[in-house]
């Protein structure tokens, strides 16, 4: 489906297929251990967000900067299995926008991560504000280093001010992407990164 970054010809009907399910009571009601009545496992609501954001940033706007970048203007033109994903970011941002009030906590910050991507549609752009106050929040009950840095990049990229919601393993994270894009761009164009032989593979 999807592989390294890359969007195939399946994955768009695969995250047709999530989207359509999702709100699906069997997949909302969460996965549970028939001994002990408590989740054995990130509740399937959860791992299915997480792909669908996953594929989301996969095909968002820096990521098609970036092939542009490299492959010319027509990178999306000719790339269509991300133009196909990217055109139906509306109808994945509304499968998603439901699930953002969920009662479990997993599925709320995996559905915000998710919608984030999404709404870089500008047909979504009305709904940012919604997702703004749901990011404000996450920062103050979630400590996983994945969905608070998504959600900090988004605050940070909307023009909000994220420094009240940092904490100091947020602030050492940005410090060290800082220093890694640093030495990125001294490299220049030596993907090598310095060195005078490629990597062995």
């Amino acid at each position: 489906m999807t592989h390294q970054n890359t969007i195939y010809e399946a994955t768009v009907p695969v995250a047709l297929y999530i989207a359509t399910i999702l709100n699906q009571p069997d997949i909302t009601a969460g996965d549970f251990d028939l001994d002990t009545a408590v989740p054995s496992r990130p509740p399937t609501l959860a791992r299915l967000l997480a792909w669908l954001s996953d594929t989301a940033y996969d095909a968002d706007d820096e990521c098609v900067a970036i092939g542009e970048h490299h492959y010319g203007e027509r990178f999306l033109h000719e790339y269509e299995e991300t133009r196909a994903f990217r055109d139906l970011r509306p109808a994945f941002f509304s499968a998603v926008q439901p699930l953002l009030g969920h009662e479990s906590a997993d599925a709320r910050d995996a559905a915000l991560v998710a919608a984030i991507p999404l709404a870089e549609d500008p047909l979504l752009a009305q709904h940012r504000a919604e997702l703004v106050d749901h990011a404000h929040r996450l920062p103050a009950t979630s400590t996983d280093r994945h969905n608070r840095d998504r959600v900090l990049d988004a605050l940070k990229a909307w023009g909000h001010d994220t420094n009240d919601l940092e904490n100091a393993a947020d602030a050492a994270t940005r410090e060290r992407h800082a220093r890694l894009r640093a030495e990125r761009a001294a490299w220049g164009g030596n993907w090598t990164g310095g060195y005078s032989e490629a990597p062995p593979f």
